[in-house]
């Protein structure tokens, strides 16, 4: 199903949330989904998205995570907002196994959703962390 920019800016936001959440229940994925998307609607193709975006950052977690900390200069993991680690999750999601997303787009889109969730300053530091995991050698990315 092909989704509009503004259907999958929607899918990243409600990925974000979800997997902020999923930080404090401790459950698998799988089982909140369908309450989470019945109190925050969507249309078909955003939540498509959302539930790929999810399934593979879940998918990906450890590889994920260790190449958003391998990424941070002058932070340790521990310093990083579960917004911000989410939002990251996503959007390095996305540069390297979303084959139709540039990664341009990816680090664009997450600035975006950081601006709407996080702290004022979370989106420079977002931008700044993606931009060092665009040219790690182990990403297989195309900007």
């Amino acid at each position: 199903m092909t989704t509009s920019p503004q259907a999958r800016r929607i899918a990243r936001e409600r990925a974000t949330q979800f997997l902020f959440g999923l930080e404090f229940t401790g459950e698998g994925w799988e089982k909140g989904i369908d309450s989470f998307f019945a109190g925050q609607p969507v249309r078909p193709g955003a939540r498509e998205y959302a539930t790929e975006l999810i399934q593979g950052v879940q998918t990906h977690l450890d590889e994920l995570d260790e190449a958003i900390n391998s990424a941070l200069e002058n932070w340790t993991p521990e310093r990083v907002g579960r917004i911000e680690r989410n939002v990251l999750r996503v959007a390095l999601y996305e540069m390297r196994f979303a084959d139709d997303v540039p990664s341009n787009v990816a680090i664009n889109e997450a600035i975006e959703v950081a601006k709407r969730f996080a702290d004022d300053n979370a989106p420079r530091f977002i931008n700044g962390v993606l931009d060092r995991l665009l040219g790690t050698p182990d990403s297989s990315v195309d900007s």
